[in-house]
């Protein structure tokens, strides 16, 4: 019986990559790796947002509890939108204005560990940002302030802290013509505060 030959491949088969049949190990543990990572990510976008559902869930309770007490807010008077021209400075003889000539752009929300243009700060206001002055009001407000402007941080409706030397342990808050001078730390009157009166600037009221 003759034997049987081997089938020989021509040098154009050899070269042929197979796109077929089951997954190498490499592509499985490829695969695995790129789910786990997938899952990470939604899990961690779900948290993130639980999180800070949560957190605006506390500060709107927090601020329901001082909004009977907003009648400690004063009223300022109305000095102005218009926009500076191009080196033009204005001085508000008010270390906390809240309306007036300003700059054409505008101090960024969250928490800032330097001073801001005044001009910008006020130009923030009018977008409806709501400000926060402060000095030395301890490690817990601290914290708070930080947790508080990250968790509003839009253009037209965020929150800003800013230092001030002098205030000691006391706080400002501003909004457009409105102002919260506070001896301390007041978290429901703060609250109320910001609630009242972010998002609803003159320039875009988005609330």
């Amino acid at each position: 019986m003759p034997k049987s030959r081997k089938r020989q491949k021509s040098p154009s088969q050899a070269g042929k990559v197979s796109w077929g049949g089951k997954a190498t190990p490499g592509t499985r543990r490829l695969n695995v790796v790129i789910a786990v990572v997938a899952l990470a990510a939604v899990v961690a976008g779900g948290m993130y947002w639980y999180t800070a559902s949560r957190s605006e869930s506390a500060f709107l309770a927090l601020a329901e509890q001082g909004r009977d007490r907003l009648d400690a807010v004063e009223g300022e008077t109305n000095k102005g939108r218009r926009h500076l021209g191009p080196g033009e400075t204005h001085s508000y003889g008010d270390s906390t204005p809240t309306s007036g000539p300003h700059d054409t752009t505008w101090a960024k929300t969250g928490f800032h560990e330097t001073a801001q243009v005044p001009t910008r700060v006020v130009h923030a206001l009018e977008h409806g940002n709501v400000v926060i002055y402060y000095d030395r009001p301890g490690e817990a407000v601290i914290a708070t302030l930080k947790d508080w402007t990250g968790l509003y941080t839009g253009q037209w409706d965020g929150l800003l802290a800013i230092p001030m030397p002098g205030l000691g342990e006391g706080l400002v808050l501003t909004a457009w013509t409105k102002e919260l001078r506070l001896e301390r730390f007041d978290a429901p009157l703060a609250a109320a505060f910001i609630d009242a009166y972010r998002g609803r600037g003159p320039e875009h009221p988005v609330r």
